[in-house]
């Protein structure tokens, strides 16, 4: 490879099926189309856990979260697993983040040399109350994603405007500064698209008179799922939407924001493009997990079905196919052996995952497997998928499973669990599951973890008294709760 710098984009809740380069004909993003048409679009990339502080230690380390232990948003990333960063500074190499990390703290080692106006979790804690397992409390402050919705500016807005200008700052002075010829990553991660869903009035009003697809029902053969009851009993989103007109507003709200964001890494883009740094930059974008956006009365992440484990991922670069379109299963610890690639620098033997630019250079594996498990709030037990470009499994411990073919029923409706003609297919998948994780003996050591985690912080009754965190604060910003009654 040519090019000696890498800048990588995440979004924050950001569903694949909300850009137009994934062929969503409403949603307006020109400038990731613009990226998407210059490199290569995974059709199939996936979370490898839909939930941000440990889908963003998988980014950070390589590692699934029954290895690297950050088993939900209050057991974060602390640099203890050597990350992609680390790699780069031990090579000489500019680490720098602008915006959302989401670990710890900014004072652990996590592989920056620089990290400009991050955001880690809340008090270095995080969300206690969803460690609170296998006995789940309703989440209350679900009614405060209903409750902050339509036309507006919140400190999240106007902290992604920040986190833009001071990325096309870096580059102008990068650019300018000729003494330093050493290469560089750049991480700028945005919060937007996700909640609240507050988006400015511009941008809400791009999409204000649109009409909107009827919302996706719950399966009804999943109702009495008791994985399924227990989740549905404790985040409680939909319950507050007042109708479905309410809940049409939020999804204009979140239109709006996926192009509002889009507008701020285009100005980014249009900066990097203005320099000399252009030609020798790979760029990726990615977000960390998708958004359910009402989907089976689902709103947030933390499920196994594509709207909330799909993510989009586009690269641009140094050999890297225009206009490309690979449907090989791909997920964010490929992110890592990526990075490696990038910059030459022998890959350790046991990586877990593959780099990008050679997935994006080779024939298209629709057998691939990509990995995927959830810890966090709302699940009574761990959930796991398991995917290729042809099947998913969704695996609930104690409980039974789900099966899809997503090549027949991309929506996932028709759940084939129970199915006897793909009884085989199912145990074949299953195995192959237990070849990359035992969920059973996983499912104990996290809920065994989180145990200790809320023992600490004074036992499920005090962490309840103080209240479900309410969205983590920017930098400089005030930690709300919502008071559990």
């Amino acid at each position: 490879m040519t090019s000696k710098n890498f800048i990588i984009f995440m979004t924050d809740q950001h569903s694949r099926d909300f850009l137009s380069c994934y062929k969503n004909p409403i949603v307006k993003t020109p400038n990731l189309d613009k990226l998407a048409a210059r490199g290569t679009v995974f059709e199939n990339a996936s979370t490898n856990s839909p939930i941000c502080v440990s889908a963003r230690a998988c980014f950070a380390t390589g590692e699934y979260v029954h290895q690297n232990k950050c088993w939900d948003n209050a057991i974060a990333y602390k640099g203890k697993t050597q990350s992609w960063g680390h790699f780069l500074q031990k090579e000489n190499i500019d680490v720098i983040s602008i915006g959302k990390l989401h670990y710890r703290s900014e004072k652990d080692e996590t592989g920056f040399d620089e990290q400009i106006l991050p955001m880690h979790i809340a008090n270095g804690i995080g969300d206690i109350m969803g460690s609170i397992r296998p006995n789940l409390p309703e989440r209350q402050q679900s009614r405060k994603f209903s409750e902050s919705i339509g036309p507006g500016e919140t400190e999240y807005t106007r902290y992604d405007q920040s986190i833009s200008k001071r990325a096309c700052e870096w580059l102008v002075n990068r650019s300018h500064n000729k003494k330093n010829k050493k290469p560089f990553l750049l991480y700028v991660s945005f919060i937007a698209p996700h909640f609240p869903l507050i988006v400015p009035k511009e941008y809400y009003d791009f999409y204000k008179g649109i009409d909107i697809p009827a919302i996706k029902k719950f399966n009804p053969d999943l109702v009495n799922h008791p994985w399924w009851v227990a989740f549905n009993k404790s985040i409680t989103f939909d319950k507050y939407f007042r109708n479905d007109q309410h809940r049409r507003e939020a999804i204009i709200s979140y239109l709006g924001l996926c192009t509002f964001v889009d507008k701020l890494i285009g100005d980014v883009l249009e900066t990097l493009e203005a320099t000399e740094l252009y030609n020798t930059t790979n760029i990726l974008f990615l977000s960390d997990h998708g958004e359910n956006l009402g989907a089976r009365g689902l709103w947030g992440k933390s499920v196994m079905y594509e709207e909330s484990v799909g993510i989009p991922m586009i690269l641009k670069g140094d050999n890297v196919p225009k206009g490309s379109i690979v449907k090989t299963p791909v997920s964010l610890i490929d992110v890592f052996p990526s990075i490696l690639d990038a910059f030459n620098i022998k890959k350790p033997d046991d990586i877990n995952g593959s780099s990008l630019f050679d997935i994006a250079n080779t024939h298209e594996d629709i057998e691939r497997v990509v990995f995927s498990e959830y810890h966090g709030a709302g699940a009574i037990s761990g959930a796991f998928m398991l995917r290729d470009g042809k099947y998913k499994l969704i695996y609930y411990v104690d409980f039974e499973p789900e099966f899809y073919d997503l090549l027949r029923d991309p929506e996932e409706m028709v759940n084939l669990a129970t199915n006897k003609d793909y009884a085989d297919m199912l145990k074949n998948y299953v195995t192959k599951l237990f070849n990359i994780a035992n969920p059973n003996e996983v499912n104990k050591e996290a809920l065994a973890a989180q145990a200790i985690v809320v023992e600490k912080n004074g036992g499920v009754t005090k962490v309840l008294e103080r209240g479900g965190l309410n969205g983590t604060p920017v930098p400089g910003g005030k930690t709300t709760r919502i008071k559990y009654n």
